[in-house]
């Protein structure tokens, strides 16, 4: 009967468990490329039961045979095996803003932290007071030079992720100088976002604020093989609201039906000490 109650409140805490993604899940939905969070869930191994009321080994002229059959299985519960994040594409909204960025295919934008390199696919960027492209935490982008120093309205960023302007470098090559006139010159590329990949992206850790890290399962960050930088757009959460509301009610019900086996075997188990033991 023990076995019956740690078997249900493993269930109840595997559920708990699911239902705090699920939460979490919701309270992103409007988030710029939020990725969802799913709960995997592994069973503890089967035991296997055997009739109790007989002897052992029978012994024919022929040879033995098991009087202890096996009759079944029995589950012992289930715990958390880990929780996944999903990494589907989310739909494309266009913003008409040169500072938003969107990336279809895999792979992330590289902001820099006070914590070191982090990754990110919330591409809602502004401009801070030091002509520099910054999330918002004031995080700065980073191409493949260092961050990405432009003037508003005077860049395009392509398919490639190579940020272009229309004007010249001053002696600070990290400066862009508006050129009007007879000095008009050609668009130049002025750096490439730094986008990176990882060989097993599964083991990426997420930080908060839509920010990624590495880690020594993932490996480290490379070059994306197929990924396309699409500006004036933001890539919006792969979330489905209804999905999640339907998946919450499914909670809901696994987790009061594994509270009704832990009463369950709570009355049987009292009834057992209170009235045919004594």
């Amino acid at each position: 009967m023990l076995r019956g109650i740690y078997t249900g409140a493993s269930g109840m805490i595997a559920q708990d468990a699911r239902m705090d993604a699920i939460a979490n899940n919701l309270a992103n939905v409007d988030q710029t490329g939020y990725k969802k969070d799913l709960t995997l869930f592994k069973a503890f191994p089967d035991m296997l039961l055997r009739r109790i009321n007989d002897d052992g080994l029978g012994i024919t002229p022929a040879g033995s045979y098991d009087t202890m059959p096996i009759v079944g299985k029995l589950g012992t519960g289930v715990e958390v095996n880990e929780v996944y994040t999903q990494f589907d594409q989310g739909s494309l909204q266009r913003t008409e803003n040169n500072f938003d960025l969107a990336l279809e295919g895999q792979g992330f934008f590289t902001v820099m932290t006070e914590r070191g390199e982090r990754y990110t696919r919330n591409g809602a960027f502004t401009l801070n007071q030091d002509g520099v492209i910054v999330n918002h935490n004031g995080y700065p982008l980073m191409g493949e030079n260092g961050p990405i120093r432009v003037q508003e309205n005077n860049f395009t960023i392509n398919e490639r992720g190579e940020v272009i302007v229309n004007g010249a470098l001053s002696s600070d090559p990290r400066d862009v100088v508006s050129i009007t006139g007879n000095n008009w010159e050609e668009p130049i590329v002025i750096d490439r976002l730094k986008l990176a990949d990882f060989e097993n992206i599964r083991e990426i850790k997420k930080e908060g604020d839509s920010l990624y890290r590495e880690t020594e399962y993932s490996g480290p960050p490379l070059p994306p093989l197929n990924l396309k930088v699409v500006q004036g757009f933001l890539e919006k959460s792969n979330v489905s609201a209804i999905r999640e509301m339907v998946d919450m009610i499914e909670v809901q019900r696994a987790y009061e039906a594994n509270q009704k086996t832990v009463h369950t075997h709570d009355q049987t188990l009292g009834k057992l000490i209170n009235e045919i033991i004594r």
